[in-house]
């Protein structure tokens, strides 16, 4: 019995140590200085930093300690440096403003720098005027959650990113709002995490880029009127569900580029209101269902690249043009999509169309070849040119068509 006691005392102790001590900093506190509380303090413990500006050099933190912010302390890079360094596992920030950090040709400078570490977590904090914001290189298990982060980038040479990522896995990326940088979000050799609730807006370039990332999933995040939409690069195992892409308008704009992309799944998302909602190029064994293409100028470009991908039960409604592609080559299937161009008919009364629908119409190829033909839209010439197409087909190619439309919009 005074064994089992002893060992319940020990482990009470332990778990009580494992809590830490509160350090306090601020005028007329324990510290002034936020780094020498950082050199103070041990594994576990939480540091307090009551309002007020400092301006201290970047802070780097190597201890398993937390960083938290008391009415959002302003922590100022004064448009010289990095501001938060964290070197260390299980460390945290939390409830700061971090504002005007360096910027640098040479080097990457942001307002938070993870590096080569383990599960640190950096939730409700503001960055603004920052050049990178979040920075995570070669670290596991992060969480970046709640956080504001804006930019104020005119090109893509003067500004970094909002949330950087490069070569880390199972980050949780959530409810983040990010305007103004470079790319919103960038991913680059990331693995199984989750990204999910984020707005990214107005970024000089893309909402969100990334490259040679496998396994990750998508949920639920806007990206709206950003440089040249979203691009999605050299990655396999995708899953993008219920996402916004929304006023990515441009020459070389999309709501989603997707180049070299294998083995995915793009379900139930929104395209809306942008030059090109989808464009697929090289992509395969990807499959499209249930998603929204409304009020683009081409709801899908699908190059001749492109093999066994699958177009089911999605919306296509009010674009300019539907599908557009670059060859004759069709090695995809569409079927049971709802077309608001289709003039077909159901006698069968089942909902689906007794003709099959050919949705690349002869003025898009046209375009695609030659774009000064644009002048001609809603020309005469134009409607009699498609409508010729569709009875005697000699240039759109024949087997890229739906054999089944449905003839009612498709609900979510």
């Amino acid at each position: 019995m005074k064994m089992l006691f002893g060992i319940a005392f020990a482990l009470l102790m332990c778990s009580l140590g494992a809590e830490g001590k509160v350090i306090s900093v601020g005028r007329s506190r324990q510290f002034q200085s936020i780094q020498r509380a950082i050199d103070f303090s041990v594994n576990g413990d939480t540091i307090q930093v009551y309002p007020g500006i400092y301006r201290e050099k970047n802070l780097v933190v190597q201890k398993s300690i937390t960083l938290k912010g008391i009415g959002y302390p302003v922590l100022d890079g004064e448009h010289k440096y990095a501001i938060v360094t964290i070197k260390a596992n299980h460390a945290g920030i939390e409830g700061f403003r971090l504002q005007h950090t360096g910027r640098s040709e040479i080097r990457d400078i942001g307002a938070i720098m993870i590096y080569d570490s383990d599960r640190v977590s950096v939730t409700n904090n503001v960055l603004d005027d920052t050049n990178f914001g979040i920075y995570v290189q070669n670290s596991h298990r992060c969480t970046i959650k709640n956080n504001s982060i804006t930019s104020y980038g005119k090109d893509e040479v003067q500004s970094g990113n909002g949330i950087h990522c490069w070569r880390s896995d199972y980050l949780l990326i959530v409810g983040n709002k990010i305007k103004g940088h470079r790319d919103g979000l960038y991913f680059e050799f990331v693995k199984h995490s989750m990204i999910r609730g984020n707005v990214s807006s107005s970024n000089v370039r893309y909402g969100i880029h990334f490259m040679f990332s496998n396994y990750n999933t998508y949920i639920r995040n806007i990206f709206e009127r950003n440089g040249a939409g979203v691009a999605v690069m050299y990655s396999r195992k995708i899953n993008m569900y219920s996402n916004q892409f929304l006023n990515n308008w441009g020459d070389a704009s999309y709501g989603i580029l997707l180049k070299d992309i294998t083995d995915s799944n793009i379900h139930s998302n929104h395209f809306t209101r942008n030059t090109v909602g989808l464009h697929m190029e090289g992509c395969s064994r990807i499959k499209l269902s249930k998603n929204m293409f409304r009020n683009n100028g081409w709801a899908v470009k699908i190059q001749a690249s492109c093999d066994n991908n699958e177009f089911t039960r999605n919306n296509f409604l009010t674009n300019t043009f539907d599908i557009g592609t670059n060859g004759s080559l069709v090695l995809n299937t569409f079927n049971g999509n709802y077309w608001d161009k289709y003039e077909g008919y159901d006698l069968g009364k089942d909902n689906v169309g007794d003709v099959p629908y050919h949705p690349v119409s002869m003025y898009s190829m046209i375009i695609d070849s030659n774009p000064a033909a644009l002048m001609l839209f809603r020309s005469l010439i134009v409607s009699l040119l498609d409508k010729t197409e569709r009875l005697l087909p000699g240039v759109t190619p024949e087997n890229l068509k739906d054999n089944t439309p449905v003839m009612k919009q498709i609900q979510p």
